[in-house]
């Protein structure tokens, strides 16, 4: 079953890389269209409820994933084949890094509309009143913290758990980004979905953070200054986890990030981390770049490690 997960997962990372995520009918948003229907059916503004909701939408993607484990493992083909699936409609690698590339093509020629009209892709910011180096920070920030989310952290609870693993965490994450911002809607109704979402993300995101100080050479920066500036800076972020990945991001591209976020209904005041210039476009493809470089490092180590589990338990069943 180890050998079967790890080609599974292996096809399915080399799914995303080469044709990234279906342009229709994606089942993260089928996902999303469920939710979205349930929260209107469960919304209070009430925690308790809020968990209740976050139970009632993962129900069908845990019975399902389940089903699917059980009942493809004896087969290895067949288990590899629903893996790769899996991790394939999950990993969102290739489709955020090809977002930071456009929106530094438009900042490239200063179109700030076109790149103003592209950051919804990446965050819910308001960008209206954002120049270029605001809308570099806003796309360098959301991709090294969506590498964490979207990447990361699939390729981890896939290794550890299986299919229910991967489709499990893209549900919880899905459900955080949908509810578990800090709305006047959701400011009770989602506190369970961002808690379950930073306990699922603890782990990945300090991978993550290292992965990319250790690859910081790969993007002109020093593994051992962003290996500094992330031990330094990481616990200045709000939240528990995205901090590693932006002080990593911020140390190997030698920027600072951090400051002032405007969203729709709040604006949110946050330390600076890193030290040096704001980005602009160069460091943006950068940063795609080592979005790329961090899932490949964080898959080829979750696939050798499976392999390697898998063949000392063989030799322990066979001496």
């Amino acid at each position: 079953m180890l050998t079967s997960r790890a080609c599974g997962l292996a096809a399915g990372l080399l799914a995303d890389a080469l044709i990234g995520d279906p342009a229709r009918h994606h089942p993260v948003a089928w996902f999303g269209s469920w939710a979205h229907w349930l929260e209107k059916r469960m919304h209070a503004d009430d925690r308790v409820r809020g968990g209740l909701y976050l139970v009632v939408a993962l129900a069908p993607l845990a019975a399902a994933s389940v089903i699917a484990e059980r009942s493809s493992r004896r087969h290895p083909v067949v288990h590899a084949a629903v893996t790769a699936l899996c991790t394939w409609a999950v990993v969102g690698s290739h489709s955020l890094a090809r977002e930071g590339n456009l929106m530094a093509d438009r900042l490239d020629v200063d179109d700030l509309e076109g790149a103003r009209a592209r950051l919804g892709n990446l965050c819910g910011r308001n960008p209206s009143c954002l120049g270029h180096e605001e809308l570099a920070r806003a796309a360098v920030e959301s991709m090294a913290e969506n590498t964490a989310d979207a990447a990361v952290a699939s390729i981890w609870w896939g290794a550890v758990a299986g299919i229910p693993g991967l489709v499990l965490h893209r549900g919880i994450n899905t459900l955080d980004a949908m509810v578990g911002h800090r709305t006047p809607r959701h400011s009770r109704f989602g506190t369970v979905s961002a808690r379950v979402d930073d306990v699922a993300d603890l782990l990945p995101a300090r991978i993550t953070g290292l992965v990319a100080c250790l690859l910081a050479p790969a993007v002109g920066g020093s593994t051992r200054e962003s290996l500094r500036i992330m031990r330094r800076d990481a616990h200045r972020h709000p939240s528990p986890n995205g901090g590693w990945c932006e002080s990593a991001w911020a140390g190997a591209l030698g920027v600072q990030l951090g400051g002032e976020n405007i969203y729709s209904s709040r604006t949110e005041t946050r330390p600076l981390l890193g030290e040096g210039p704001r980005p602009r476009s160069p460091e943006l493809r950068l940063a795609a770049r080592l979005v790329g470089g961090v899932t490949a490092a964080a898959g080829a180590a979750a696939v050798l490690g499976l392999l390697s589990t898998a063949q000392l338990t063989s030799r322990k069943v066979h001496p």
